[in-house]
């Protein structure tokens, strides 16, 4: 079992309150990714879940039971850092074991352990090599096997992937989400990229200066942003954001269209200069400066074959139009 419920948890380092209270209720098998921009809480929350930080008020439980004052040692968990933080003269074997030899496991149960780990980590071919001997990818799946071993209730990660380069990154993101599929435990990702966010996420909990924004499926954020930060910061390239005379016409303070929602034609009513075009094979991506509304991002066929300094028309799909009134909600 893996439920866990913050009630009312704020986190304070004297005057300034950088999570002033948070409620959530976190499913037993869920994946949940905290996202955010830096500095809006995310990794904070994390470590007061892991008991690495003390909570300043609020509740915190797990499986039901208050572990609010509980060490980091009692409370089930495991947590992946960003930093590997192996042992380099400790072979992978060793390295995976360590957690299991310092509570005092049986030698036999500890192999047994580590080699049902190795086994979902495709890592026993290399159990007798040490960490410099590894590639990236390889370390950091060494790092959550030692996670594995330990049978925790949930495991924490806390932006695992960023010391990776992108192909890493990619790999190893599916790898844990395939883990997640195998093992059926709660996990809780903290990344600051919504791309990761939304292809890992059973569900997303978007944080702005310790606060929660909105929590949903990536689908329903994606679709249904509950507010502009939201619309904002979901979405691959981001969604335009218009306000202005334009938003106006709508009745409403902002108006949002994402980039693959405008179409490129001729006769649309909104006509602009193209100032970049990147032109990627399946997807032309481009930069319009629109009079009267200012910078669109567009993001069309890669049939289209739009140039800098062209002049094109676009036209957005009325249907997929975002409204946001004077407080930044979301009106229906």
């Amino acid at each position: 079992m893996g439920k866990i419920v913050l009630n009312k948890v704020g986190k304070s380092f004297g005057d300034v309150a950088v999570i002033p209270g948070i409620d959530l209720e976190i499913e037993n098998g869920e994946f949940v990714v905290f996202v955010g921009p830096s500095g809006c809480g995310k990794s904070t929350l994390l470590r007061l879940i892991a008991g690495l930080e003390d909570t300043t008020s609020g509740r915190i439980e797990i499986d039901g039971k208050d572990a609010t004052q509980l060490p980091p040692a009692k409370r089930g968990l495991a947590m992946v850092f960003q930093s590997y933080a192996l042992y380099p003269h400790m072979t992978v074997r060793k390295n995976i074991a360590f957690p299991l030899k310092m509570a005092g496991l049986p030698e036999a149960e500890q192999a047994a352990r580590v080699e049902r780990a190795a086994k979902v980590l495709n890592l026993t071919s290399y159990l007798d090599r040490r960490p410099g001997q590894l590639s990236g990818g390889q370390r950091q799946r060494v790092a959550i096997g030692r996670a594995i071993v330990r049978e925790p209730a949930a495991f924490l990660f806390d932006e695992p992937l960023s010391n990776l380069d992108a192909a890493l990154r990619v790999g190893m993101r599916q790898e844990i989400t395939e883990l997640h599929q195998t093992l059926k435990t709660t996990m809780i990702y903290v990344t600051h990229d919504q791309v990761e966010a939304m292809t890992m996420a059973d569900k997303i909990v978007v944080l702005n200066a310790g606060n929660i924004e909105q929590v949903g499926s990536p689908l329903e954020l994606y679709h249904r942003p509950a507010n502009v930060f939201v619309a904002g910061f979901i979405g691959s390239p981001k969604m335009n954001l218009i306000d202005g005379a334009e938003a106006a016409k709508h009745g409403v303070a902002t108006i949002g269209i994402r980039p693959e929602h405008l179409d490129v034609r001729a006769d649309g009513p909104w006509q602009g200069d193209v100032v970049l075009s990147e032109h990627l094979g399946s997807d032309t991506f481009l930069k319009v400066d629109v009079q009267g509304i200012g910078m669109l991002t567009v993001r069309a066929g890669g049939e289209v074959g739009a140039r800098h300094g062209d002049r094109i028309g676009l036209a957005p799909q009325m249907e997929k139009l975002h409204r946001f009134g004077a407080d930044g909600k979301a009106l229906a």
